[in-house]
């Protein structure tokens, strides 16, 4: 697996990503889900940069202009909830894109205790596609390879990419595994020291999905 860290260069990127951490800007949570969905933006843009093109004409009122147009047939899939933000910034790029959901949650525990559940998922045809999985989280890496294995009762995607907002050396670690080869790319828009005892990552941001959408019972 390949791992492409945004964070390790300088961008705006950085400023949506600080405004992500920082406890009073937390406070707005229409910020935090839009800022998620900017750093979905500047990830998609990064990504397209990587797929493949063809040229196709344009006609315009004075003629025609070839032009390289994306060949990937790309899905976007997305862990629930709080991928929903950082979902609709990759919409806003590839707007032809499908779209592909999972409802994966995890039980609070220990790191080495930790248990994954899968509750939901609903995918278009993924035989052949681009896949994008996208999750604002990597923690452990358990929720994007049950996610991963979900889709694929829809059909092998040709090309996987993996979007994360904020990854843990753990759960990069734990995907290597999962993805041995280059042929599945790890994005990320910065890369955090650790996890503590509860399997979050430090110093990290909380609960992305609690600072989007409110605590949950």
């Amino acid at each position: 697996m390949k791992v492409i860290n945004l964070g390790a260069r300088h961008s705006v990127l950085n400023t949506y990503m600080s405004e992500l951490r920082d406890v009073d800007y937390q406070r707005n949570r229409t910020l935090f889900r839009r800022n998620l969905a900017r750093i979905g933006q500047v990830m998609a843009y990064e990504l397209s940069r990587t797929l493949d093109y063809s040229e196709h004409p344009v006609t315009t009122p004075l003629g025609t202009k070839p032009t390289a147009l994306i060949d990937d047939r790309i899905v976007v899939g997305t862990v629930l909830r709080a991928g929903l933000a950082f979902h609709e910034g990759f919409m806003q790029v590839f707007d032809k894109a499908d779209s592909a959901f999972v409802a994966a949650y995890r039980e609070e525990g220990s790191v080495e205790d930790m248990k994954i559940h899968l509750e939901y998922m609903a995918a278009p045809r993924l035989t052949g596609s681009t896949l994008l999985l996208c999750d604002p989280m990597l923690a452990t890496g358990g929720s994007l390879e049950l996610a991963y294995k979900a889709f694929l009762r829809a059909g092998e995607p040709a090309k996987v990419h993996l979007c994360v907002v904020l990854a843990a050396p753990e759960g990069i670690e734990a995907l290597q595994k999962v993805f041995p080869g280059d042929d599945v790319t790890l994005w990320t828009a910065d890369i955090d020291d650790h996890l503590n005892e509860r399997a979050y990552i430090v110093p990290g941001l909380g609960d992305a999905g609690d600072l989007c959408f409110g605590e949950k019972l």
